[in-house]
């Protein structure tokens, strides 16, 4: 239905506040795939949820003091709606799109029934009647779900292999009028040319579903790494409640951004040398750009690590 660009990877944070060290490990790793194939790299500001949205400044000043660079001006979600209006519109007019009125705690009921099935929508309002939408929109505004038409979808990943995940009739457009996360990433990647995603393998479960819209939508499917979380040390996904954990608090402590980068490399298994120095206040650490233009020319994603990191915070990396 559009035009692609070359292929490319991406980060595509959502601005709810500093990046902490896993989001920023996340961002090294989707710029190191991308770069070490010869792929474009793209930004995008995922602000759709305009009640936890903020300014996302501090977020790209600290990429870039990573020494990350993107091609092209950053991407902002909300600035595209028309981009979700025309995809949704595109669904819509060949009957793949049905109003839902269930709310979240209708749909826990029902995934709790006998032959409910967790953490997936149950079809309630699939087979609605003219009569019956009519009514129920009286008392709440629906959403938007689209009939998939299919229960599972097998992707393949490039650390997991091939993955096979439950689809069910995900959201399209929520009630209150917003795009959802798993059509809005969608589309945006595709109108970007985005044919590689690398991001956490907390999202995993979410590429089937979203490889089963974009074929809906006409559109390959991107190739995914899903990478293993920084975990904090009671073994949960590392939190800004986890202490200091991003790079204006570690630098607060005496850790420059280069001691934050090669903790981050050390972490990859990367097989560059990165000084133990580096975080000393009276060494002259190499600048960011510098360590990471090396770990870009011996990146092997067949050597990553596959479990969890465990940052312990302000600990001897």
């Amino acid at each position: 239905m559009f035009a692609h660009s070359a292929g490319c990877g991406r980060y595509a944070p959502s601005p709810s506040g500093d990046l902490h060290i896993g989001n920023l490990r996340t961002a090294v790793l989707a710029w190191l795939f991308a770069r070490s194939t010869a792929r474009r790299f793209v930004l995008r500001v995922e602000d759709l949820d305009r009640q936890r949205a903020r300014d996302p400044q501090s977020q790209i000043d600290d990429l870039r003091s990573l020494g990350l660079d993107w091609d092209g001006p950053i991407s902002v979600q909300s600035e595209h709606l028309d981009r979700f209006d025309d995809a949704l519109a595109d669904l819509q007019r060949r009957g793949l799109v049905y109003e839902c009125f269930c709310t979240r705690r209708e749909i826990a009921e029902a995934v709790r029934a006998p032959h409910g099935i967790p953490g997936q929508y149950p079809g309630t309002c699939r087979h609605l009647s003219d009569a019956e939408r009519a009514r129920r929109r009286r008392e709440r505004p629906p959403a938007l779900r689209l009939r998939t038409g299919t229960a599972a979808e097998t992707v393949h990943d490039l650390l997991h292999g091939h993955f096979t995940g439950a689809v069910d009739d995900l959201v399209l457009r929520r009630a209150d009028g917003a795009y959802a996360y798993n059509f809005a990433v969608v589309v945006d990647d595709a109108w970007s040319g985005v044919d590689q995603v690398v991001r956490g393998d907390d999202l995993l479960a979410s590429a089937p579903r979203q490889a089963v819209l974009a074929r809906m939508l006409g559109w390959r499917p991107p190739e995914y790494a899903h990478v293993p979380l920084v975990v904090g040390a009671a073994g949960h996904r590392l939190a800004k409640r986890d202490g200091a954990v991003t790079l204006r608090q570690l630098e607060a402590a005496g850790h420059p951004t280069t001691a934050v980068l090669g903790w981050i490399a050390r972490s990859l298994g990367s097989a560059v040398d990165v000084d133990d120095a580096a975080d000393s206040p009276e060494h002259a650490p190499e600048p960011p750009v510098g360590l990471l233009r090396r770990m870009l020319e011996t990146f092997d994603p067949t050597a990553l690590p596959l479990e969890p990191w465990t940052f312990a915070t302000l600990a001897a990396q």
